[in-house]
């Protein structure tokens, strides 16, 4: 099969969105900290962002295309005044990115007003919109968040109360959901019952703060407490804190690219530091796959932490081989083939005297569609690399997901097209190799203890996937068919 860099699509992994909100005890203002808090999750969603704010429950919102500091300003944050806030930055897996698309949701109905932000994507989405439309429904929005918001408001109109709601809700949904939801006095937040992606709690002083990642309580001075349980759903409202927990259980399956890629390196996710698990991935990679070189060097960002663990397992020295520039972000247009080439050069630049004449091992967390990979190569032999030894902190992908990330078709992905000595030519690298699949455990250690989803590695997905689900990623569509049930790692088999 011949296999060309120059007709595929984008090469890269997206985070779907991150979430934060905030009940305030008056001490610290809601939309500031959501603000900042969204600042602190821009690497998780860069298409579109949101605050909603609920004063005395009256609620507020402003939202729009662009990064947090295209969106919001002071004077926009000085007009959304209140008591509690939820907030969203977004990327589209699920649905197209437009303004109509933009989270938080805010929904009017008999019983009040309802806002929602929502991580991640359900499976059996489409099954209910079509059940819902069917009764008249009339949906604004082709995101599977809308789906949630009917779901939650049907049932609060004969439940008596915003958390009996979202409990009997969130029994229909299948797939993967952190979400928060802000009634005009509560605020509510729940997770899957398979704890796909993540979300945690936080405190200051007497205020009480939901972030999908902990680094982003630190923005506000918010202190963490601890993790939202998978299947739980935890209620904030005048009277403190209190949580319900599930009477669904089902194996915990945390997203394991939230360690690879996805999250910060600040962060801590269901009680595993995000650094250490890339560094250790690097150590791994080190012991498994070793290289004679000069010198270590990490792709900026994501690269970098496992660049140090392969250095100082292996004993070559790491430095700094690359720079960033912080500032292309989403907005930088490639309107033709040969710009589209020249863009990694545009983002990412050589330091020429740490490269030249050396033999360099550079670290990449992942291959995907594998545009980009001869790029860096290339890159590094015009910066007078000797030899360049390619080594990924992840797997090979085989798979694409279904919860929420953006991994593609089967037939997008390099590796399931071309063997690792293939990819390595295709890449111009004098070696390439990937972590192992079977060292995960070991890259996350004792307090993950298998608890993890790597379908996009494995194929073994948590629950069993449609065949109207497959169909829909193949054609790059909504991809939010029915999962069956909670079936574990050991037990499900795989079309």
């Amino acid at each position: 099969m011949k296999y060309s860099f120059d007709n595929l699509p984008k090469e890269g992994l997206h985070e779907e969105c991150g979430v934060f909100g905030i009940y305030s005890d008056g001490s610290i203002n809601p939309a500031y900290a959501c603000y900042n808090g969204l600042l602190a999750l821009q690497h998780r969603g860069q298409e579109s962002c949101g605050i909603a704010v609920s004063d005395d429950g009256v609620m507020n919102y402003h939202k729009d295309m662009g990064l947090v500091t295209e969106v919001f300003n002071n004077s926009v944050l000085d007009s959304l005044n209140g008591q509690m806030a939820v907030s969203h930055v977004r990327y589209s897996t699920a649905g197209g990115s437009v303004l109509e698309n933009a989270q938080p949701l805010v929904m009017r109905y008999i019983k009040g007003t309802l806002a929602v932000a929502h991580n991640g994507n359900l499976t059996n989405a489409v099954e209910i919109r079509k059940e819902l439309e069917q009764r008249g429904a009339i949906f604004q929005t082709t995101i599977d968040s809308e789906v949630i918001c009917y779901m939650i408001a049907r049932a609060r109109i004969n439940s008596g109360s915003a958390e009996k709601a979202v409990i009997e809700a969130v029994k229909r949904l299948e797939g993967a959901y952190s979400l928060l939801v802000m009634s005009p006095t509560k605020l509510i937040a729940a997770r899957d019952p398979r704890g796909f992606r993540p979300l945690c709690i936080g405190k200051y002083n007497d205020s009480y703060v939901f972030s999908s990642e902990s680094a982003a309580l630190d923005a506000c001075g918010a202190k963490f407490i601890r993790d939202v349980e998978p299947g739980e759903i935890v209620i904030v409202d005048k009277r403190g804190l209190r949580s319900i927990m599930p009477e669904k259980k089902c194996n915990k399956s945390i997203c394991v690219f939230e360690y690879i890629y996805f999250a910060r390196t600040d962060s801590f996710i269901d009680g595993m530091s995000v650094y250490e698990a890339r560094k250790q991935a690097g150590r791994i990679l080190a012991r498994e796959s070793p290289v004679e070189a000069d010198l270590v060097i990490g792709v900026p960002e994501s690269g970098i932490d496992a660049a140090i663990g392969y250095s100082e397992e292996s004993g070559i020295p790491y430095e700094k081989g690359i720079v960033k520039n912080s500032y292309i972000g989403r907005t930088f247009i490639k309107p033709s083939q040969s710009e589209r080439m020249k863009s990694v050069r545009i983002k990412l630049n050589p330091i020429v005297d740490m490269i030249k004449g050396k033999r360099v091992v550079v670290i990449d967390d992942s291959i995907v569609r594998g545009t980009t990979v001869d790029r860096i190569t290339n890159m590094l032999r015009q910066a007078g690399a000797k030899e360049v030894h390619m080594r990924i902190s992840s797997p090979p992908f085989m798979w694409p997901c279904y919860y929420g990330t953006d991994i593609p078709s089967r037939g997008e992905l390099i590796a399931v097209n071309h063997t690792v000595d293939e990819i390595c030519k295709l890449s111009k690298a004098d070696s390439l190799a990937y972590l192992p699949a079977d060292s995960l455990d070991e890259m996350l250690g004792y307090k993950c203890n298998g608890k993890y989803c790597d379908a996009c590695f494995s194929g073994k997905y948590p629950a069993p996937i449609t065949k109207q689900t497959l169909k829909g990623k193949e054609r790059g569509g909504m991809n939010f068919d029915k999962t069956d049930n909670c079936a574990s790692k050991e037990e499900e088999t795989n079309e």
